[in-house]
């Protein structure tokens, strides 16, 4: 089995298409995918995924609050967050609500699959 993760992206396709291509890697097993922070909150308060990656800017709970909210929830979970774009301050309200790291989407997948990898091994 391999790194249990759950996604919280509003944008409907990005989301999708973030798990379709996870789910074709055998090293990660998306266990959930929502698309809003509540939704994140109530999902791995259930099903403690290793890490949770998450939107910055999503309606109602921003990746901060979510992040801070999930952690609650689930303690042992990791959270990098995936955004289009993130100011320094952002940044650092994500980093202080419990966040592991923070990616951009332009990224490629391998990094991101990375730093799956490296927020489940500080989880484990």
């Amino acid at each position: 089995m391999g790194v249990r993760v759950a996604l919280v992206e509003d944008n409907d396709v990005f989301r999708e298409t973030l798990e379709l291509l996870l789910g074709l890697r055998g090293d990660i097993d998306v266990v959930a995918s929502v698309a809003t922070g509540q939704e994140a909150i109530e999902i791995c308060g259930e099903l403690e995924p290793d890490v949770v990656l998450v939107d910055y800017r999503m309606p109602g709970l921003n990746g901060a609050q979510t992040t801070a909210e999930v952690l609650r929830a689930s303690p042992r979970s990791r959270v990098v967050c995936l955004t289009a774009s993130i100011s320094n301050e952002e940044k650092s309200t994500l980093i202080d609500a419990g966040a592991v790291a923070c990616l951009t989407k332009d990224e490629d997948l391998e990094q991101i699959v990375a730093s799956i990898h490296s927020a489940a091994g500080a989880a484990a």
